[in-house]
């Protein structure tokens, strides 16, 4: 079911769900400061509490409403890269509640690069909570019809057309100066370290989260945006199956040939995937890309994806 801009605003003040476009993948969104809005997000998902939710803001004052703290490294990061795929990782105010943050005292906040996005957050008058509109560990939603084949009209989407950047949003922490890079995404490493006038070897890495304990971060779990159908890495497709490849062309009984750099695959990558999950084959083969920082976030989500 696609609804209106207003409709939408007023579903979110009712506590309600919407899923709605971002430039990196859609959002199933809900009053980030409403406990009983976010728990049907979980719900709906099937997403397990440890994992916390990003809150999508309009503006850099809406972040600061929910945060203890804004270091200048979260300003120099919000010059160089909002609105954009970049999350911000903070110590929360108690305004937040815990089942966003999965009980974490921190938050992740971000400033969506899409005007339909921002306009919803600025008609609804509160921040969004937001994770990506689909099942806990499945594909990512790239177009309304997407969410559509996901959710029927169990949820109402707010239709802006395909998403540009197509993979979700780089994480960091800011935490005692310290700067972690919980999730690869469009934002690089060094490109963070540079806004941040640090070196790239002073970034660290994010290490793999307990099954158990609260995730620093959204899509952490080990398998995670994945289709029905089985994917695996690999040069040697299987010739009843799907395969998806750059340079390395092979028999298949369905294959898509993806662009070469690095942006665009990832603009494209779950759209292909969408498409060769509906073809009922046995299997996805991929070709494995270029393992370079260019190609870090697409690493990651093939890595989950194949996964089992």
């Amino acid at each position: 079911m696609t609804i209106s801009l207003k409709d939408a605003a007023a579903r979110i003040r009712a506590g309600e769900l919407v899923a709605f476009p971002t430039e990196t993948v859609y959002g199933l969104g809900a009053n980030a400061l409403d406990p009983a809005a976010v728990a049907k997000i979980y719900a709906v998902k099937g997403r397990p509490a440890v994992s916390p939710l990003i809150v999508h803001v309009a503006s850099v004052h809406m972040a600061c409403s929910l945060v203890e703290q804004w270091p200048r490294e979260a300003e120099a990061l919000a010059q160089a890269y909002w609105p954009g795929p970049l999350t911000i990782v903070l110590p929360k105010k108690a305004i937040v509640p815990d089942i966003v943050t999965a009980g974490l005292p921190t938050v992740g906040v971000r400033m969506p690069d899409h005007s339909l996005a921002l306009a919803l957050i600025r008609e609804a008058g509160v921040p969004l909570a937001a994770p990506s509109a689909n099942r806990f560990t499945g594909l990512s939603p790239t177009t309304a019809d997407h969410v559509r084949e996901i959710f029927g009209d169990a949820i109402p989407v707010l239709d802006g057309g395909p998403c540009r950047v197509g993979i979700e949003s780089t994480v960091v922490s800011i935490a005692g100066g310290t700067i972690t890079l919980l999730r690869p995404g469009h934002i690089s490493a060094s490109a963070i370290a540079e806004a941040v006038g640090r070196a790239a070897q002073e970034i660290e890495q994010g290490g793999a989260p307990s099954r158990e304990a609260a995730h620093a971060a959204p899509g952490m779990h080990e398998r995670h945006y994945s289709p029905r159908t089985r994917l695996v890495l690999t040069n040697d497709p299987d010739p009843l199956g799907a395969y998806l490849f750059r340079t390395h062309a092979a028999r298949a009984a369905r294959a898509i040939q993806m662009p070469e750099d690095a942006e665009s695959y990832a603009a494209h990558l779950y759209s292909a995937l969408h498409e060769l999950d509906r073809q009922g084959l046995p299997v996805i083969s991929v070709e494995p890309p270029p393992d370079t920082v260019e190609w870090a976030a697409v690493w990651d989500r093939l890595r989950r994806a194949a996964s089992r």
